[in-house]
């Protein structure tokens, strides 16, 4: 349990209440140690946990991030066990080849475009009568532009929040994914990893290029994202193109 189960919906700090989100829960997994504490001593333990996620200091808008779960070593590592090859034809590509968008892989009940956007959103609020999955609103701190967006959902709003695959399928498709099965494509279509929530414009803007001729506006977030690159085209057998390599080598180099 993330939540000490004598805990509320909701815990109170003096007159400051703090709403245990879906988002909250999920970022409490970064302190592990506080939440050791907190299912030990109670609601007040979690009250300063997450406190202390809230006072965290932020990171400079221009300083290189990685994943927890891989560094800059390891991905150049992971990047020279890819084969390098030229690109194939772009041929019989159809999003379809990739099974039904958003597909609920994970059987949660919620669509991955839903779970994508719970996760990277915050203050997220859900419509009724979809059990929590149907995102209504929240606010969207965006790592490939370094803007902050509200979202609401609505014909005429959805849009400009749109989900990136970090590995376009297109570029996938051109790069392996053709070889793979339909069910191993559609996993890679809805990997958590290889998806990230930005803005319409600069979804619409990465549309199948790879790190040779497109990179993230926001150079704080373009470590992080050759990184889960590099993760996902080892994971799925997929190869890079001779300037693909070294254009991700480049950004590696000098990630810290």
């Amino acid at each position: 349990m993330l939540i000490p189960k004598n805990c509320p919906g909701h815990v109170t700090a003096g007159r400051r209440t703090i709403e245990v989100s879906r988002s909250t829960a999920l970022s409490l997994t970064a302190v592990p140690a506080l939440l050791l504490t907190g299912s030990l001593a109670g609601c007040d333990a979690t009250v300063t946990a997450l406190e202390a996620i809230e006072s965290s200091p932020s990171v400079a808008a221009d300083a290189p991030r990685l994943p927890s779960h891989v560094d800059a070593a390891t991905a150049l590592a992971r990047l020279e066990n890819i084969p390098v090859k030229g690109r194939a034809p772009k041929t019989g590509y159809t999003r379809e080849e990739f099974g039904p968008a958003w597909a609920d892989i994970d059987h949660n009940g919620c669509d991955t475009r839903n779970d994508i956007l719970a996760r990277d959103l915050t203050g997220e609020t859900f419509k009724g009568g979809t059990n929590n999955c149907v995102v209504d609103m929240g606010v969207l701190a965006d790592k490939y532009t370094g803007t902050t967006i509200n979202f609401v959902r609505g014909q005429d709003t959805s849009s400009e929040v749109q989900i990136d695959h970090i590995v376009a399928l297109g570029d996938g498709w051109q790069k392996g994914a053709q070889q793979l099965s339909l069910d191993q494509r559609k996993q890679l279509a809805n990997d958590p990893m290889n998806l990230m929530a930005t803005d319409g414009a600069t979804n619409r803007a990465q549309g199948d290029k790879d790190a040779a001729t497109w990179l993230p506006p926001n150079k704080a977030f373009r470590c992080e994202y050759v990184a889960r690159q590099t993760a996902i085209k080892a994971k799925y057998s997929l190869w890079v193109t001779k300037v693909e390599h070294d254009a991700l080598v480049d950004v590696l180099v000098g990630c810290t």
